[in-house]
């Protein structure tokens, strides 16, 4: 029989996935107790587009997150059906890639060194949080979130309750009900509020890129320090995700050669919240000495009007991008 001292073990099964690789990918995972076999809680996502390497360890981290909110000092044992994840997180294989560093590198920082172990199974096996992912994938695919409460995978009762998103790559925004209008037919009250619709808002932005490297070390850059993630990458592109949207530099044979041209029909420039003046003003100078040509010199920083404080920064491809500060 354990003692009070004996460590509780988690057993965490995680699985991702992508349609097309790179393609519409999700993530899913579940800790379950497995002295009973109940599943004490789930998360799954969609990563938008991404490859099977970032979905597998997309759900390796999120697992790990869930067993360490249950539970931070038990022992976690992890089950996967990829033999890539389970080898290269027992150090069995080398990492090469850079992104999975970067996911790797991550997961280990979750529990101290020695908690987790890792376990290869069959697909079979791992049906639950294949399952899951699916789930996040078909969310991803209809351009809706995943909900929890109508997943094929249950919680057992009393369960669930752990945060499944704290700090990180993989963190989301709490989606925010939006109240209907005063009067409106069939409006729900407080007790019958769902997730919010997220009809009308953007998804995401593909931007055709005619160097996709240069992009990655301007645009990419630029994204990355306004919080946007890396989550997918492949030979002709790019993915960062944001708290919702996310964004996509792709390159190809498709692509028309020559610089973007800002003026012609299309999209002008996308425009970001940068946060305070102070802000905007270092990241400004930081992309500068990128290759970003500040824009509207003369007027700047008030180029679009005196209550307006923003600066226009025109990307070594050609393409603008506007960051505008919060309120004074």
């Amino acid at each position: 029989m354990p003692t009070s001292n004996t460590p509780r073990t988690l057993q965490v099964e995680a699985d991702g996935g992508s349609r097309g690789n790179p393609g519409v990918a999700g993530y899913g995972a579940l800790v379950r107790d497995p002295a009973t076999g109940a599943v004490l809680d789930i998360d799954a996502q969609p990563l938008g587009r991404a490859s099977n390497n970032v979905a597998e360890y997309s759900g390796l981290i999120a697992g790990l997150r869930l067993a360490r909110s249950i539970d931070p000092e038990a022992a976690v044992h992890v089950m996967m059906d990829s033999k890539l994840v389970v080898e290269q997180m027992s150090g069995r294989w080398k990492i090469k890639h850079a992104d999975m560093q970067k996911l790797a590198a991550e997961a280990r920082g979750l529990l101290p060194p020695g908690q987790v172990t890792y376990e290869w199974i069959p697909r079979a096996r791992n049906k639950d949080a294949d399952l899951l992912s699916n789930e996040a994938m078909d969310a991803g695919a209809s351009g809706t979130s995943w909900v929890k409460s109508s997943s094929g995978i249950r919680v057992a009762a009393g369960q669930g309750t752990a945060g499944t998103h704290d700090a990180g790559p993989l963190a989301q925004e709490a989606p925010v009900a939006e109240a209907a209008p005063a009067g409106a037919a069939g409006a729900a009250g407080p007790a019958e509020a769902g997730p919010a619709r997220k009809v009308g808002r953007l998804h995401h932005v593909e931007i055709w890129v005619a160097e996709l490297a240069e992009a990655r070390a301007s645009l990419g850059w630029l994204f990355q320090e306004l919080g946007y993630t890396v989550s997918g990458e492949w030979s002709e592109g790019t993915s960062y995700q944001g708290a919702g949207e996310y964004l996509v530099l792709e390159s190809g044979p498709d692509v028309t050669r020559g610089r973007h041209d800002r003026l012609r029909p299309g999209l002008n420039h996308l425009a970001f919240h940068a946060g305070s003046r102070a802000e905007v003003d270092a990241l400004t100078a930081a992309a500068r000495e990128r290759g970003f040509t500040l824009m509207f010199a003369d007027r700047h920083p008030f180029a679009g009007g005196r209550s307006h404080y923003a600066a226009y920064l025109e990307g070594p491809d050609g393409f603008e991008i506007e960051l505008v500060a919060d309120p004074a």
